[in-house]
């Protein structure tokens, strides 16, 4: 029975150094940052659930002085209220992959979808020590198209 019990008890510390180990190693080992294309991403997720704080969150330097501004001007619920009005419309999205400009800079080419017309624009990211963030965006440009949003095929 002496055995027994040692053999339980080493088994017993094993297992315990080992789910400490591993925690320890999932605590610590690097996650890959997000991507460019996952600030963009977060920031129409936020701006479809009228989410102000994460919409706000998702840029940096000037756009996110003028948005802060527009947000002083105005409430948060109508601040709110306005994000997913103007993505109400919206039917998808479509990303470029990142070009690289600077070690510290990104572009992206996005595209919105709506019913009757397709919008293009670029979006300038910065990567900052809390991921990547929304610097500036040229204006957005109507991008033909073909064959409107849900057509029906004969």
């Amino acid at each position: 029975m002496n055995k027994d019990r040692k053999a339980q008890a080493a088994t017993v510390v094993l297992l315990a150094a080992l789910l400490g180990f591993g925690l320890l190693r999932n605590r610590y080992t690097a996650r890959p940052a997000p991507d460019p294309q996952d600030s963009i991403y977060a920031m129409l997720n936020a701006a479809r659930a009228g989410d102000v704080k994460a919409y706000l969150a998702s840029y940096t330097g000037p756009m996110e002085t003028a948005l802060r501004q527009t947000l002083n001007e105005t409430s948060e619920p109508a601040f709110a209220k306005y994000l997913r009005d103007s993505n109400a419309a919206l039917k998808g999205v479509a990303l470029s992959d990142p070009q690289k400009i600077t070690d510290r800079e990104e572009k992206v080419r996005v595209e919105y979808v709506y019913q009757d017309r397709n919008e293009a624009q670029v979006m300038y990211l910065e990567r900052r020590p809390d991921g990547w963030k929304i610097a500036r965006a040229d204006s957005e440009e109507r991008v033909k198209t073909l064959i409107p949003y849900a057509t029906p095929m004969k």
